[in-house]
């Protein structure tokens, strides 16, 4: 195993670590986590060199934390640092703040939790954070002992990223969604460099686009086989990011005892430098073949926003796009309907205002009837508009 230093902290944390959010389950049931696999599973990787274990209060309906804590007993909680986070949600004030971490630390069976961040950040979360004190919250369980270094995960844009970076000097984190097809998208590899920048440990999540990158469709699968050295999809995608030396720490959420074995084997061939310069002219060449395979040439520009009808225009299209590039058309179809019916491709009059604001000259009205029948319908992918 390769380690990296955690920011400015005096130690030192595998470059893999373990997601505890995709635990093997029975019967396909989130919330029933496979024990005595799930167990197995996290002692293998902490004898094979992981030390860093990431988990949150609503992972496997709440049972993340509780079995992560009985995995630790038996000398295994003094090999690891423990990471898991706040549902700044569900606080309203002080109070809350101490019951919930207090009962985070009954379920992990531990006195102190090693990283605690505050969970799933975004521009309007920060503000609830600062309204209800939770940094001055954190900084009182830092200093009676009950967490250590303090941080947040992130979903949200490049400049509210840097907005909460530059919101509280004592930041020794954060954690953000980011892969080789992500770069642009939030925090991405500009959020990255100003984290890093300022001396926070930056934990990677989504390295393989939640499973997506894992399984190539035949136009980017035909890239890795042509170029050399070989490696797995997965594998470009881990070291992509390993060869970053910004990147503390790749988190992976692994259901099998075979992915666990893989990503340990590819850890440990990780490293600054792994990836050359030719090998990174590969990886552009699958993003730009991913992006082929996206039928509506949408950048999410939003020059077309504010839509008079409500309708959230590069929403829609980015979930029609992904659900084609990653051939994963179910998946695509849940995530329309849980959008708000009002902001749903549904919704368009074919006012056809957007489309004047439109940089690359998409035929915005003519293709939301489409992506309607196509992800609210059921009908097949289209290349073209009906």
């Amino acid at each position: 195993m390769q380690y990296r230093k955690f920011g400015k902290q005096d130690w030192h944390v595998s470059a893999l670590g373990m997601g505890c959010m995709r635990l093997p389950t029975i019967g396909g049931d989130s919330a029933k986590i496979d024990e005595p696999e799930a167990l197995r599973m996290l002692h293998h990787a902490i004898e094979h060199g992981v030390n860093y274990l990431d988990t949150a209060y609503p992972y496997h309906g709440g049972n993340s934390e509780r079995v992560l804590g009985k995995g630790l007993q038996g000398g295994y909680r003094e090999r690891v640092r423990v990471a898991t986070k706040l549902p700044t949600w569900l606080v309203k004030g002080p109070e809350d703040f101490d019951r919930l971490l207090n009962e985070q630390l009954g379920k992990l069976q531990t006195d102190h939790i090693d990283v605690y961040l505050l969970h799933s950040l975004n521009a309007e979360s920060w503000k609830r954070v600062l309204e209800h004190d939770v940094l001055e919250s954190a900084a009182k369980a830092q200093q009676d002992g009950r967490i250590g270094a303090l941080g947040f995960s992130f979903h949200d844009s490049v400049d509210a990223f840097k907005t909460i970076v530059d919101g509280y000097d004592d930041w020794a984190m954060c954690q953000i969604q980011y892969n080789y097809m992500n770069e642009e998208e939030q925090a991405g590899t500009e959020g990255l460099l100003y984290a890093a920048e300022r001396g926070l440990a930056v934990v990677i999540m989504e390295p393989l686009l939640g499973g997506r990158l894992a399984n190539s469709p035949a136009a980017v699968r035909r890239i890795w086989e042509a170029a050399p050295p070989e490696r797995s999809a997965v594998e470009w995608a881990l070291q992509w990011l390993w060869n970053k030396p910004e990147v503390t720490s790749v988190l992976s959420g692994m259901s099998t005892m075979g992915q666990l074995e893989e990503n340990l084997a590819i850890a440990a061939r990780s490293g600054v430098g792994v990836i050359s310069a030719a090998e990174e002219e590969v990886v552009a060449r699958a993003r730009d073949a991913y992006a082929g395979l996206a039928p509506i040439p949408c950048t999410g520009c939003e020059y077309c926003m504010p839509c008079p009808s409500g309708v959230k225009i590069p929403t829609n299209f980015s979930i029609y796009n992904e659900g084609n590039m990653y051939a994963e058309p179910e998946a695509a179809r849940r995530h329309y309907a849980r959008l708000e019916e009002g902001a749903r491709a549904s919704a368009c009059v074919a006012c056809r205002q957007c489309e004047e604001h439109c940089p690359q000259g998409i035929l915005i009205s003519e293709w939301m009837p489409t992506v309607h029948a196509v992800l609210g319908e059921g009908a097949p992918w289209a290349r073209q508009p009906a």
